[in-house]
């Protein structure tokens, strides 16, 4: 089975006139789960571990650990509800568009291909509206707690150079002064001189070609040394770490390895040419909804807040007084430059429409509601700042899956919690 989804138990009890009744086999904070639902995702999880085959744990073990999943999916959906986190048709559409093109389906066709599967769409549609509405709660609230230190971003930036290079295209000349596994101090100290007497000529200004035809033991000193092109993972380790210091054009140091003496000239290198963005600055204030703050006052704080910078005109000493947003609020707002789906969607729409110094009416997004004030655009080499975000993702990432359990076991912790003997449970 390809799609996940809910299927209709045939365990539940039978009433006198032949319907289905359902019960709650847990009370959690101001909701229930239901034994349908228990049942239903027993089910789905027992037909999974059928076809993997293997040892089958205990039938209760199961049926506990799929209980406690839902608690927790409970739990999460209560809180994200309390935010007031929600995802519309036209989100859900495109996460059911692009399952379906996954699967090689037109979008159009997507229902009846669940109900070939015997899943119903519209069970469907609410169990992914779900799992988005908690993927949104994580972002929230998990991704902005895990912390990377400088030495952590230092060290990765420095494997992902190394990995980088493996993947650029080289043309390398190259002149080998060889010498033998036999060869004495006297011989090597010869070499050595000679290989540092061709980097200075070259400097010079003699032609490197010539030099190698004349002097060098690689394989393609008859072809003035020239290498042709090679990826990186196709090149000696110590080859790139030369290469990757120089500029087209430029000679490296002389190097020895167990070969002999080596001279390099980089003549070209494909695929690290600098990422030129498209970028806009912004400043932003957030207010957040919670349990006292609707949709409806959170936008009014905001007219009101609007307004006022607009009669005072200083918008980042508003900005730092009120925002919500911890990390830009100390920055008057300040959002810094961003490219071009940095920000969620209802966030860079808004801001994209927006000419150089004006502020946009209050709006929502998934992290609360906001006004914008947009403060010009730019092209950028950002290179570097983009290899230092990808590193920070990466780090990221690689700590989510713990982080989200540490945060998850923490909601549950902070919740009420009933779980109901199934033979005690009442009929509703």
């Amino acid at each position: 089975m390809i799609f996940s989804s809910g299927v209709d138990s045939q365990t539940r009890e039978l009433s006198s006139s032949g319907d289905f009744l359902d019960s709650v086999v847990a009370i959690v904070n101001d909701g229930i789960v239901l034994r349908s639902e228990l049942e239903n995702q027993l089910g789905l999880i027992i037909s999974t571990l059928e076809q993997q085959g293997g040892q089958m744990p205990p039938m209760e073990t199961i049926r506990e650990d799929v209980l406690e999943r839902l608690i927790l999916q409970r739990v999460q959906l209560q809180r994200a509800d309390r935010y007031g986190i929600r995802i519309t048709d036209e989100i859900l559409n495109n996460a059911i568009a692009n399952v379906a093109s996954n699967n090689n389906v037109a979008f159009e066709e997507f229902p009846g291909v669940l109900a070939l599967e015997g899943i119903d769409y519209n069970d469907y549609r609410n169990e992914l509206r779900q799992q988005l509405i908690i993927e949104q709660l994580r972002q929230r609230e998990v991704i902005s707690r895990i912390a990377v230190t400088e030495s952590e971003l230092d060290s990765f930036l420095v494997f992902q150079k190394e990995q980088d290079a493996l993947n650029y295209d080289y043309n390398l000349s190259h002149i080998l002064i060889t010498t033998s596994s036999r060869a004495g101090s006297k011989e090597i100290e010869t070499k050595e001189s000679l290989i540092y007497e061709l980097e200075n000529r070259i400097t010079q200004g003699e032609d490197f070609a010539q030099l190698a035809r004349e002097n060098s033991g690689g394989q393609q000193s008859a072809s003035g040394g020239n290498l042709g092109w090679m990826k990186g993972n196709q090149l000696p380790e110590v080859f790139i770490k030369a290469a990757s210091q120089l500029q087209n054009g430029e000679l490296s140091q002389p190097f020895q390895t167990s070969s002999g003496f080596h001279l390099l000239k980089l003549n070209q290198i494909k695929g690290n040419e600098p990422i030129l963005e498209e970028q806009i600055q912004v400043r932003h204030i957030l207010i957040k909804t919670n349990e006292v703050l609707d949709d409806s006052a959170a936008e009014e704080k905001l007219k009101t807040i609007r307004q006022q910078i607009i009669d005072e005109g200083n918008f980042g000493a508003v900005a730092a007084a009120v925002s919500e947003d911890v990390g830009s609020a100390q920055d008057g707002g300040d959002m810094g430059w961003a490219p071009r789906g940095f920000f969620v969607p209802e966030f860079e729409d808004v801001a994209y429409s927006l000419e150089k110094n004006e502020i946009s009416q209050p709006f929502r997004s998934r992290y609360g509601w906001h006004i914008i004030e947009f403060l010009g655009d730019r092209v950028f080499d950002n290179t570097e700042e983009i290899q230092r975000r990808k590193a920070i993702s990466a780090i990221r990432n690689s700590k989510l899956s713990s982080e989200i359990e540490i945060w998850a076991r923490e909601l549950r912790d902070e919740a009420f919690v009933e779980i109901l003997p199934l033979q005690l449970t009442r009929i509703i």
